[in-house]
């Protein structure tokens, strides 16, 4: 963000020769100094001085200027009827944006009006439909230390780092501690939040790699304030564990106060401007909260970012430009915005108990057997509008009539739902159907009170219902009866007057009047009086047309009034149930996604999964995503048992190892998550991380390379991962030089194996690796068999136990398009590279597989008397290797056992 944005210096030293509005602007801009203030004049928000300048260059829009007594400044404005998409653009240049709306009637006052901020917009606090991408949680952080006297980020404290998550626009309220940075990154990115906040002791620019990092007070952070704030807001800290949860919910919920204008500045008890909440609740409470979650990660199947980004959870991978597809829109079915964030909170959060996940297993089961029921669940669904952010528009004071009426009808749709369920059988959906509270006296005073098909705006009557208010209704008579007499009175004036071009008109201006013709103005009788002459014409009013008109406006002001203030209490009385509807719309969120398994399930051919045991055993398991895009896919089995957790798997590029090991975790996940799998049949054991180092990619940016940032997420594994866990390992060390590279893999599989004992595929073309698995006790290897024909290389994308005996390199250079002349040369070089082997019998890709000494072609053998133990120990292995037996690779793994033992 730029500099400071308030007034000039030059011009703050004259203050006082301002005019009262730009006093007032400049007033805002310092209470506001880390926000671009839209000051609304009329119907535009309008910037000055630098901040004009700013959102000149950002907005593209044209650089005015104002001049007044006190001189001339730069000046830029936007229309407020499309304020929201440059404030977009503001956001995504990096800027807060506060909002400073005019709070009285410009016709009432005299001299300037009062301005005020109504809602600070950073990219965090959206509430807006017109700003909020899609129907996703948006969430804002607040991260605080345990010890924020320490200084750095990575530093291990008691009690590690308070991490607090909320989504405005929803009320979803989220605590938890974890113990280092890495934990914090983990969560970061897997809520994906737009906004971090950070407290003392807290380095925010370690994070700017996971999320957008803001500046805000640190005395927000002060634990004393902090938990007063909480206790405001929900009763007691009790829900939460130490210093650094209570520090970062306290920021929080300061920050989101700060957001809707309502908070003051610290050391600034002016800045309170508007407040929308009920006037029955505290100033700083935040109506649309009624929950804060305290949870535990180890409560959940955990992924980093890197894993949910290379399993392609929700981050759709591009190919050639083209847009790919990710799991969670595989998945999604879901009929309604509820049901789609908890189907992309369950793929965020898998269960790791055993229980709850087959609870929602069996839901998915009844509703997968029972097609009509599942049918007619989603077409109810469908008429579901977002409860959750609805309400918090009708807590914050925001909702129009529009909104309550959406309310309404949502509410509608509660009875037919549990009706529907009245006969299942399992505990989760029954329990489901007892959670589904209509809210019927909110129903009854929603119908009663909003009209069917209310207009936008809340300031021009039409809102309330006929019946539900009597002066309402009588206000409403006497301004319909005038409007009807003054219908008549055209009709009544030409019998009357015998002027037959007569008529009876109105403008905002003049108000109602009587309209003659000139060569007509000598038949207007003596008690019209004239009001306004026009070329052609001449307009009058009489007596009693003034006192008509009089009683028609009086009438039409207070029932605005009247119906606004009806409306408001209507809001309010909605809002007072605000926790009732949260639940229905928990509910029915719940109901959502169990549906769209379902769904899923049944259209896709999925198996429920056993859980439970030590092993990963599936049959025929397919890539949920890759089996709907790529036709003929290849199903393939997974066998990985306590004796067998470390798979090597080997094979040709494009043979599917990649699909495989992908499929595999998204098994796992989709299992945990409470779904079923794309498989004939699966038993998996539950795990408590899925972690990847699959794929290339660097951070040049950050000064990493690919080799760095591929070493940097193996050593997260290696840190983190425990036996329980399921690791997949792509290429590791193929970044450096081959030697350094090989060494890598095999200490890392040796690392695996002995010491962690996860459950890991390990794809790889150091076919080295193969002879470790033959090694290790509990390692297996696996391979993807291809045949060369005289089209080239084909790919049966078939696993199959043991080590493959060919990569195909040159082969799939050819395939990908490599020029003739490039593969020929190719093949030369590995004609080379073979024949350098001094005779010996090369395989694929010049693996050699002679294992005999060079001594052997000479005329003498060796002397063995003069050979020390050990080479005659090696000599004596030598003699036990059958030659011929030997496939290439297995011949390449004797030579290399037998170097290492030299070494």
């Amino acid at each position: 963000m730029d500099g400071a944005l308030g007034p000039p210096d030059a011009m703050a030293e004259n203050e006082d020769d301002l005019t009262p509005m730009m006093s007032q602007y400049f007033a805002l801009t310092r209470r506001y100094e880390d926000a671009l203030v839209l000051f609304q004049v009329g119907d535009f928000y309008e910037l000055f001085c630098e901040a004009a300048e700013t959102a000149a260059r950002i907005c593209e829009i044209t650089l005015t200027a104002r001049e007044d007594s006190t001189g001339s400044y730069p000046m830029a404005g936007v229309p407020i009827d499309n304020a929201e998409s440059y404030i977009d653009d503001l956001l995504d240049a990096g800027y807060r944006v506060a909002v400073a709306d005019q709070v009285q009637d410009p016709d009432e006052v005299s001299g300037v009006v009062d301005r005020a901020v109504t809602r600070v917009v950073t990219p965090g606090t959206l509430t807006e439909d017109e700003l909020l991408a899609g129907d996703d949680n948006n969430f804002v952080a607040a991260l605080a230390a345990s010890d924020p006297t320490v200084a750095g980020s990575d530093v291990e404290r008691p009690g590690g780092f308070g991490l607090a998550l909320l989504d405005v626009s929803t009320g979803d309220f989220y605590a938890t501690t974890l113990s280092d940075a890495a934990r914090v990154r983990d969560e970061l990115g897997r809520f994906a939040p737009a906004e971090l906040v950070t407290g003392p002791g807290v380095a925010g620019e370690r994070f700017e790699r996971e999320v957008f990092v803001a500046e805000y007070d640190d005395d927000a952070f002060d634990r004393g304030a902090a938990a007063e704030r909480i206790r405001t807001q929900f009763g007691s800290v009790d829900a939460l564990a130490g210093d650094a949860e209570i520090r970062a919910c306290g920021a929080l919920l300061d920050y989101a106060a700060y957001t809707r204008g309502s908070v003051a500045s610290r050391g600034d008890s002016t800045h309170a401007d508007v407040s929308t909440t009920n006037e029955d609740e505290p100033q700083d409470k935040l109506a649309y909260l009624n929950h804060l979650t305290r949870y535990d990660p180890r409560d959940y199947l955990q992924m980093d970012a890197v894993a949910l980004r290379s399993l392609e959870v929700f981050d759709q991978r591009s190919v050639h430009g083209v847009e790919g597809t990710a799991l969670v829109d595989v998945l999604d079915e879901t009929a309604c915005a509820l049901g789609r964030r908890k189907l992309t909170d369950w793929l965020r959060r898998p269960l790791t108990d055993r229980e709850e996940i087959e609870a929602r297993h069996d839901a998915v089961g009844e509703l997968v057997a029972d097609p009509m029921v599942r049918e007619e669940l989603h077409e109810h669904l469908r008429d579901v509008y977002d409860l959750e952010r609805l309400v918090s528009r009708v807590s914050r004071g925001r909702a129009n009539a529009r909104d309550l009426r959406a309310l309404k009808d949502t509410l509608d749709v509660v009875p037919e739902v549990r009706g529907l369920l009245a006969d299942v059988g399992c505990g989760k959906l029954r329990d489901l159907r007892a959670g589904l509270d209509d809210l019927p006296e909110i129903r009854d005073l929603l119908d009663r009170a909003i009209v069917a098909d209310p207009p936008q705006e809340l300031t021009e009557g039409g809102l309330i219902r006929e019946g539900y208010d009597e002066t309402l209704d009588d206000l409403r008579e006497t301004e319909q009866s005038g409007k009807e007499w003054i219908d008549d009175l055209a009709t009544e004036e030409r019998e009357r007057t015998g002027i037959d071009s007569l008529k009876v008109g109105h403008n905002a201006v003049h108000g109602y009047y009587i309209e003659v013709t000139n060569p007509n103005l000598d038949s207007v009788p003596e008690e019209y009086q004239r009001r306004q002459t026009l070329k052609n014409a001449e307009r009058f009013v009489t007596p009693e047309l003034k006192d008509r008109e009089d009683d028609i406006v009086r009438a039409e002001q207070r029932a605005q009034d009247l119906e606004y203030d009806l409306f408001c209490e209507v809001r309010n009385r909605v809002a007072s149930e605000s926790e009732r509807v949260q639940a229905v719309a928990a509910t029915l969120a719940e109901l959502d996604a169990l549906a769209s398994f379902a769904t899923a399930a049944a259209t896709h051919d999925y198996a429920r999964p056993e859980m439970g045991g030590d092993s990963l055993d599936i049959d025929r398991g397919r890539h949920p995503v890759v089996e709907r895009t790529e036709p003929g896919f290849v199903p393939n089995d997974t066998r990985l048992t306590p004796d067998e957790r470390v798979a090597v798997v080997t094979g040709p590029n494009m043979s599917g190892k990649s699909t495989y090991m992908r499929q595999v975790a998204l098994a796992v996940l989709m299992a945990q998550a409470g779904g079923f799998v794309p498989a004939e049949r699966a038993t998996l054991r539950i795990v408590d991380r899925i972690f990847t180092r699959v794929g290339a990619s660097d951070d040049i940016a950050g000064g990493r390379s690919t080799f760095m940032v591929e070493m940097t997420e193996l050593a997260s594994i290696l840190r983190a991962a425990t036996e329980d866990s399921l690791v997949l390992l792509d290429e590791v060390g193929r970044g450096t030089s081959t030697t350094d590279g090989l060494a890598i893999a095999r200490a890392v599989t040796e690392h695996v194996h002995d010491e962690l004992g996860a459950t890991t595929l390990f794809a790889t073309h150091h076919h080295e690796l193969t002879a470790d698995a033959e090694r290790l006790d509990d390692a297996v290897n696996l391979h993807f068999a291809a045949t060369r024909g005289p089209d080239g290389v084909a790919f049966e994308h078939e696993v199959a136990r043991g080590p493959a005996t060919a990569s195909y390199g040159v082969e799939v250079a050819k395939t990908a398009g490599v020029p003739d002349d490039v593969v020929e040369r190719a093949r030369e070089l590995l004609d080379e590279s073979a024949g350098a082997a001094d005779g010996a019998d090369v395989g694929e890709d010049g693996a050699s597989t002679d294992v005999q000494s060079s001594d052997a072609d000479t005329d003498e053998p060796p002397n063995t008397d003069e050979t020390p133990a050990a080479s005659s120990d090696l000599a004596a292995e030598l003699e036990d290797v059958n030659v011929a037996e030997l496939t290439p690779v297995e011949a390449l793994n004797v030579l290399h056992d037998l170097q290492r033992k030299i070494d």
